[in-house]
């Protein structure tokens, strides 16, 4: 998933802040006890997620697919105040390990951790976001984003992961189900007037956007 040649990639993460025992306990946990490891934000991303939350400051912030609960303790450093986060994940099996994760780091009263299918979960959320991070399944991109900008505040953004997948939205042979459904991603917010965007090579390439 890194595009990045692996010295390039650690010499980044030699010069960028460390990040918590908590995350490096989360970040070493996953890649030893959970399926698809590589699915984890990591280090660099994780403190980039930290350090544009800290710059936005949220109050209200969705994470679409939750996994081991890295990225949502990263996008928590730059709550408000008040802040909260509520992050959707289908896999009840990960249920416990996350809620053990959110209450060592003190975290309960501000993350709202929802099993389900967000699908059916985001139509019901209220429409005042700052924030939106969506790393789930690839095939509902188009339609995630269809739901939350909608619920999205203006001059809000949203944070999409693994828009390069792997290289493989340029590889014109490629016709799986899910590097179609990112292409498709990636030209409807190119192509959306009412955002701008800017597409980062970052790991598995980040698609930031802020609604005008």
């Amino acid at each position: 998933m890194n595009l990045l040649e692996d010295k390039i990639l650690q010499y980044a993460e030699s010069h960028t802040t460390p990040e918590s025992d908590l995350l490096q306990k989360i970040n070493r946990e996953t890649h030893s006890q959970i399926l698809m490891p590589q699915m984890l934000s990591g280090h660099l991303q994780g403190r980039f997620l930290s350090f544009l939350s800290q710059l936005l400051r949220p109050d209200n912030v969705l994470e679409i697919g939750t996994y081991t609960g890295y990225a949502t303790l990263c996008l928590a450093e730059g709550l408000a105040e008040n802040g909260k986060i509520t992050t959707i994940d289908i896999n009840e099996e990960l249920e416990d390990r996350v809620r053990g994760y959110i209450e060592e780091a003190g975290l309960e009263d501000k993350i709202d951790y929802i099993v389900g299918n967000a699908m059916n979960i985001i139509p019901g959320l209220a429409s005042n976001l700052d924030l939106v991070f969506i790393d789930a399944d690839k095939n509902n991109y188009p339609n995630y984003y269809n739901l939350v900008l909608e619920k999205l505040n203006k001059g809000g953004h949203i944070i999409a992961d693994n828009v390069l997948w792997s290289g493989k939205v340029i590889d014109k042979s490629a016709k799986d189900e899910d590097t179609i459904a990112i292409r498709e991603f990636n030209e409807m917010v190119q192509n959306d007037n009412r955002v701008e965007n800017i597409l980062l090579p970052i790991r598995d390439g980040l698609m930031v956007l802020r609604k005008k």
